[in-house]
């Protein structure tokens, strides 16, 4: 089973858990660490250890979901997925946003994080979409 960080600057990974339990309801498996300005760098990189080791309890990897690539979340992240000691795997995936969060049941089951990294970005692609205005008939059948 996969299990899955949301590693963002500010309190937005906060954000999303609660909007996504607003959503879905409960989100097993998903924890949020934020990056603050008080806690700074060292302070985050000690937070997201701490989550890291709750997360990978039980787990056959631990997927992180960060804001944007190349941040403060990111660059930690990666600094623990490329380190060949660490276990379980962990895998990271920058652009979280609301549906891809609430998509994680879909991949969630999958034993190899990286392979579940890719399913979920193919999950979350056909979310990005632009508005554009259609025009419909209005009819009198209500």
């Amino acid at each position: 089973m996969i299990h899955f960080i949301v590693a963002t600057h500010g309190p937005l990974a906060a954000a999303l858990l609660e909007s996504g339990r607003m959503v879905y309801g409960d989100l097993p498996g998903v924890h949020a660490v934020c990056l603050s300005e008080q806690a700074g760098i060292e302070g985050f990189r000690r937070d997201f250890c701490a989550t890291l080791e709750a997360a990978s309890a039980d787990a056959d990897g631990v997927l992180v979901l960060c804001d944007m690539q190349s941040g403060t979340p990111w660059n930690v992240a990666c600094e623990v997925a490329f380190n060949p000691q660490t276990q379980p795997p962990v895998a990271v995936v920058a652009g979280v946003n609301l549906p891809m969060l609430l998509q994680n049941d879909e991949v969630m089951a999958a034993s190899h994080v990286h392979h579940a990294a890719a399913q979920l970005i193919e999950l979350t692609l056909p979310t990005l979409v632009q508005a554009t205005p259609t025009e419909s008939v209005q009819t009198d059948d209500f």
